[in-house]
């Protein structure tokens, strides 16, 4: 795995709907900038190789920095993969939906559910949103919620940008009634 960058960002939430947010939330993101494993080989049938030499490192790099940058706290969880212009949407999908890369971010959590994710191709500096959810229990609806974000120069024609994040809480203020209230 070649790895051009990382960058890491946190952003707390301090007020919301003009009231304080008690506890602050907390949100923070890594992501590195890497080689595409596949970049220039044309259509590759078999991806398993690249996954194999890249995933698992991948996560093992990204997942201990997120809970690092959240001062070890999370509930909840998301991944992102925005691939180059030269490379496909299915070689960032084989690096971030596979166990090999999101057991590491689980671990470190002590979380259970499936990280939810987005994927797409774009030039350097594409705006994109990391979905997160409830790290436990995917239908807690206080924490469904989404992270904006960019890397101006990154990815390049033949790298990927992974990204994983994670929230200390949910939506600041959240008021909306449980699942189960709408059955």
């Amino acid at each position: 795995m070649k790895v051009r960058k990382i960058t890491t960002i946190v952003e707390d939430v301090l007020t919301e709907g003009g009231r304080d947010v008690n506890p602050i939330t907390r949100v923070a993101a890594v992501a590195a900038v890497i080689e595409n494993p596949w970049a220039g080989q044309g259509f590759v049938d078999d991806l398993g190789p690249g996954i194999d030499a890249t995933a698992s490192d991948l996560g093992a790099l990204l997942a201990p920095r997120v809970m690092e940058a959240l001062g070890g706290q999370l509930e909840a969880y998301g991944k992102a993969a925005i691939v180059g212009l030269g490379g496909e949407i299915e070689h960032g999908s084989a690096l971030i939906h596979t166990l090999k890369f999101g057991d590491h971010f689980r671990t470190a959590a002590s979380a259970s559910t499936l990280l939810p994710a987005v994927e797409k191709r774009a030039d350097a500096g594409a705006i994109f949103d990391i979905p997160l959810k409830h790290f436990t229990d995917a239908t807690i609806r206080s924490h469904h919620q989404t992270f904006e974000w960019r890397v101006s120069d990154a990815p390049h024609a033949d790298e990927i940008l992974v990204a994983l994040a994670g929230a200390t809480g949910g939506r600041p203020q959240e008021r909306l009634a449980p699942l189960s209230a709408d059955k």
